[in-house]
């Protein structure tokens, strides 16, 4: 493994740490990785905010390896919406740049005395001015970057006006809106006064056995391109499932208050493919390329489409069916630097509140929020990106947001963190998914709701179980959830359908291991309980562990009409599946000391 970079803003002093070699076989890359790092420095007492907090950019093993989906990296710290472990996944080129650049990884702490931006050069550090690019939105301030460092090839993450003003969902970007979009790390990298950090590297990315590795790499990316599910994200992207998902009542209308979205062929990832699509978008070495290229009339230039999340938090979600209006919404908040998911909820939220009566317009500025009003959800994006008006309770988060009002149990949140756009009511699976998600209510640490639909991995214990099935699903849940930890930690895409055997012989060819599928489950294991404990130290107990309200009340029609998920029998399962203290909500001792993590053991049970 290369060293990880790490540079002290206040001071501005570097260093470079390299990894211990049982770190490296134990947690091998992304988010396991970064956990174990950390873990020392995530306490109660740490401000996500302050300049102590960490920001942890880090790549994993197979990174930059052109295959399969591994153009990506994760972006680590302390949510400051949800004062837990925070963790966000990302694509595009930058991760790859990083390693080529000698560095697995990118470690910053302290708060720069004026706004900067980094600039790596190959080996060599620069700490620049960014006064000039403050207040510039994500798009403008990686083209002026590229431009004052001379190099058009460089690669730039960036925060946009969001993230300098700590919009608790403030997001990271790189390349063509390419988002870490989750927990908030744009406000945790905006408190420190860093705009952006930019990369040039020439470095051979270091592989254990390379002519093994191509080997393998071919034969999973030429399955890959035939694999049925990535042609489907190739042809329509991933909003392709909105049509599905609604037929199955799992896509949240009205602010997850409907079964049924009428309008729904009007806003899908199919509408797109028809009418708008120009072209398709891949991060590094990717061959499915799921990202939208489009064309709206009277544009002169082509856009970045939507993916599943924003399509349905601007369109379903708030009675939306203007496609074209969610291009613009999705680009704007892209522009401003911040989540989709958890932007278009609380609006949601905000629409919701207001229809309740418990806000007006005297709260809102004026603006009257009717369901499926365009400019009001516009007007309501560029509040929160400003921190402006009521925007500046929004961008606190929807509970927060709904705290304010006295109301705290109408947001649909878990632990802080908005719930995704895949309704636990239509797919059950996905109430475990977001109630012990370790950041919040979670699609991507398990996006169950796959298995849900009939994608089974019998060869890991992952069976099917009907989509209305409960506490029998439980420990297929906890090993799904192993399974997502492999790919965030090496770090593949969870688009890329690769099978156990083919993905631990590329990870044993990349590092240099003799793993079983086994063997892999288990560092999935491991991993998953590690970031439960850092969460576990922080304050997190078995209370946490639950579902909004808005989520456990029935719908009278639609495809899951009259279900609601037992979630208090599902979570019974899911801890004697785990091996969790259900009093507690900890890992046991004993669990904790077969998975290798003795030291962690000692610190939650002394």
């Amino acid at each position: 493994m290369q060293p990880i970079l790490k540079i002290d803003l206040t001071t501005g002093a570097t260093e470079e740490i390299v990894i211990p070699k049982e770190w490296e076989k134990d947690f091998l890359g992304g988010a396991s990785l970064a956990a174990r790092i950390l873990y020392p420095s995530l306490t109660p007492e740490l401000d996500a905010l302050s300049p102590e907090a960490p920001l942890l950019f880090l790549t994993g093993p197979m990174t930059g390896t052109s295959g399969p989906t591994t153009g990506r990296f994760v972006i680590c710290g302390k949510g400051p919406a949800t004062g837990l472990w925070a963790e966000s996944n990302i694509g595009g080129f930058w991760g790859p740049e990083l390693r080529k650049a000698g560095y697995d990884g990118l470690w910053v702490t302290g708060k720069a005395p004026e706004p900067v931006y980094l600039w790596l050069n190959g080996s060599k550090l620069e700490v620049r001015s960014a006064a000039h690019l403050w207040g510039q939105n994500t798009y403008t301030t990686q083209d002026k970057i590229k431009d004052e460092v001379g190099e058009k090839s460089a690669r730039v993450c960036v925060i946009g006006t969001a993230g300098e003003k700590q919009v608790l969902f403030a997001s990271i970007m790189c390349d063509h809106g390419r988002m870490a979009g989750r927990t908030g790390m744009g406000a945790v990298m905006g408190s420190k006064n860093l705009k952006a950090v930019a990369v040039q590297g020439t470095n051979e990315i270091p592989v254990f056995d390379l002519t093994k590795y191509k080997s393998l790499r071919s034969e999973a990316n030429r399955k890959l391109k035939e694999d049925n599910e990535a042609k489907v994200i190739r042809e329509v992207g991933t909003a392709g499932a909105a049509n599905y998902a609604e037929y199955l009542g799992a896509l949240p209308v009205k602010y997850y208050t409907r079964g049924s979205f009428e309008n729904v062929d009007n806003v899908s990832g199919a509408k797109m493919t028809e009418t708008i699509l120009v072209g398709r978008s891949a991060c590094q070495g990717c061959v499915i390329a799921c990202g939208r290229v489009v064309k709206l009339p009277g544009d002169r230039t082509k856009r970045k489409g939507p993916e599943h999340e924003t399509m349905v938090g601007f369109g379903a979600n708030l009675l939306n069916d203007n496609l074209e209006s969610i291009v613009d919404l999705g680009e704007l908040c892209d522009r401003y630097g911040m989540d989709t998911i958890s932007a278009s909820n609380t609006i949601g939220l905000a629409f919701h509140l207001y229809e309740k009566g418990i806000i007006t317009k005297e709260d809102t500025g004026g603006i009257e929020l009717k369901w499926g009003d365009v400019d009001a959800i516009e007007a309501l994006v560029r509040l929160v990106g400003s921190r402006e008006g009521i925007g500046d309770l929004m961008a606190q988060g929807s509970r927060s947001f709904a705290a304010h009002f006295g109301v705290e149990e109408e947001a649909v949140q878990v632990n802080g963190l908005e719930v995704a756009y895949h309704d636990p009511r239509g797919v059950s699976g996905m109430a475990l998914s977001y109630a012990t998600s370790p950041r919040g209510a979670c699609h991507n640490q398990s996006d169950y709701f796959f298995v849900d639909w009939g994608h089974s991995h019998e060869e890991l214990g992952i069976q099917f179980f009907e989509r209305h099935a409960q506490a029998e699903k439980a420990g297929n849940v906890a090993r799904h959830q192993n399974w997502r930890s492999v790919d965030n930690a090496i770090v593949m895409c969870i688009f890329a359908n690769v099978e156990a055997e083919e993905k631990v012989k590329l990870i044993n060819v990349a590092c240099g291991l003799d793993w079983s599928v086994d063997d892999m489950m288990r560092f999935g294991e491991r991993s998953w309980n590690l970031k439960r404990a850092i969460n576990n130290r922080m304050g997190l107990t078995a209370a946490n562990d639950r579902l909004p309200k808005g989520l456990l009340e029935p719908f009278p029609d639609g495809g899951s009409a009259g279900f609601v998920p037992d979630i208090r029998g599902m979570l019974s399962a899911y801890y004697e599946a785990r091996g969790w203290d259900p009093e507690t909500g900890k890992p046991t001792r004993g669990k904790l000391i077969e998975l290798g993590l003795e030291d962690v053991a000692q610190d939650l049970w002394g």
